[in-house]
């Protein structure tokens, strides 16, 4: 029982830890202090509900319906290279027109909004969660609910850290030049994943 939670807890943290257009997302959101919460949970939601559904069998559901994969992964391309454009764009405005203090905050439904789109619109976080977790917590049966539990914590655990962490960083990026980097980091980051997806197509 505690050997599925740990080996859970391992292997949601390895998976989840790699950079990617969701992670540079919450970075973003946690260096601005913006709605760092409501991101966090969101993601750590999503990811709870994909990893229970891959748990408990749906990894499947790509199987029944074969169109499935192809739709998400050119939908997810599109708005990685969409949501890269802006980060080009605003790192041309200059890092003044970045600053938290700066800006004006970007309303709560919409930082959602793109949240969410970040994480369920990325083709990815399904071979992770639905397949990979699920596959790998059939090993640990009958605990296989623990190595979920273990994952879904892991998910929680470094979410927080990235978003409410960031903060530590703020140093550096009180520096307008910082904000430019980091902005043309997440574009850059945007457009590699969504290469990837269309790549492998």
């Amino acid at each position: 029982m505690g050997s599925a939670a740990v080996s859970g807890f391992l292997v949601g943290l390895g998976l989840i830890a790699a950079i990617g257009a969701q992670n540079a997302f919450v970075l973003r959101q946690g260096l601005r202090r913006e709605h760092v919460g409501a991101v966090v949970l969101a993601c750590g939601l999503s990811d709870a509900l994909l990893m229970t559904a891959g748990v408990w069998g749906f990894g499947t559901l790509s199987n029944a319906l074969p169109w499935l994969g192809g739709a998400m992964r050119l939908g997810g391309a599109a708005f990685l290279i969409v949501y890269g454009a802006l980060r080009f764009r605003a790192a041309l405005r200059g890092g003044e027109a970045l600053l938290p203090s700066a800006a004006t905050a970007a309303p709560l439904g919409r930082v959602l909004a793109t949240c969410l789109l970040l994480t369920w619109a990325n083709p990815h976080v399904y071979l992770d969660t639905l397949v990979l977790v699920g596959a790998l917590s059939a090993q640990y049966a009958p605990y296989a609910g623990y190595f979920g539990l273990g994952a879904v914590v892991a998910s929680f655990t470094f979410f927080t850290a990235l978003g409410f962490g960031a903060r530590l960083l703020a140093p550096v990026f009180a520096r307008p030049r910082a904000w430019v980097v980091l902005e043309v980091v997440v574009g850059c980051t945007m457009w590699a994943v969504a290469a990837g997806l269309l790549l492998k197509g």
